[in-house]
């Protein structure tokens, strides 16, 4: 019986042109979910240089993940505008629309960061010293004022700091102090009186907040 049933369902397959075998990866297919909007747009375009979840493994592309949405919609329509530059992510902007960059904002700041620990700058190290104190002969302010004691930033106005790359962070301080980096004014007066070896330590410190 089970036999005549599997027959008669391979005729009406052939009578209506379809080989079972097709049949079986249109099934499949129909059934795959679709990716829409700025998951779609992270896997094409994103997830190279940060990763599907936001989380970049290249030590010199910034961790997107926990981010506030409000500091990536920003810096998204600086590089599109030009008023931040980077050339890859002044194309990569530049291909976005309003409703893109905010989606994309959104997706990664619902993400989980994955923290790390400090290389050498931990309790009590010169980075901690800068991070939390400042440096008072070069009347550096500490970065706590801004980005508060975990690193956690504060929405619409200062970035999550807080497990950022070492690499990352001093890369950006250096563009800030040569005016290479020029959308935010307070940090490049900051990064002009920092030293290499003080950018090196405040980064590493950063690195390991939580």
């Amino acid at each position: 019986m089970m036999l005549k049933s599997f027959k008669a369902g391979l005729f009406v397959l052939f009578a209506m042109g379809v080989h079972p075998v097709f049949a079986e990866e249109a099934a499949s297919a129909e059934a795959a979910p679709v990716v829409n909007g700025p998951e779609k747009i992270v896997q094409n375009v994103c997830a190279a240089c940060h990763g599907a979840d936001g989380n970049s493994v290249i030590t010199t592309n910034p961790k997107l993940a926990g981010q506030h949405p409000e500091y990536l919609l920003k810096q998204l329509n600086n590089f599109k505008e030009g008023t931040r530059a980077n050339a890859i992510m002044s194309g990569m902007a530049g291909a976005l629309s309003q409703e893109d960059m905010e989606g994309l904002a959104k997706y990664f700041s619902n993400q989980s960061i994955k923290l790390a620990k400090a290389k050498s700058n931990g309790k009590g190290s010169l980075g901690e010293k800068i991070y939390r104190g400042g440096i008072a002969a070069t009347q550096v302010p500490a970065c706590a004022a801004c980005h508060g004691a975990t690193g956690a930033g504060l929405p619409k106005q200062f970035p999550r700091l807080a497990g950022q790359h070492t690499d990352y962070t001093v890369q950006q301080l250096r563009t800030f102090r040569t005016g290479e980096r020029a959308n935010a004014p307070m940090m490049m007066a900051i990064a002009a009186k920092m030293t290499d070896a003080e950018m090196q330590a405040v980064a590493d410190y950063i690195q390991g907040l939580r």
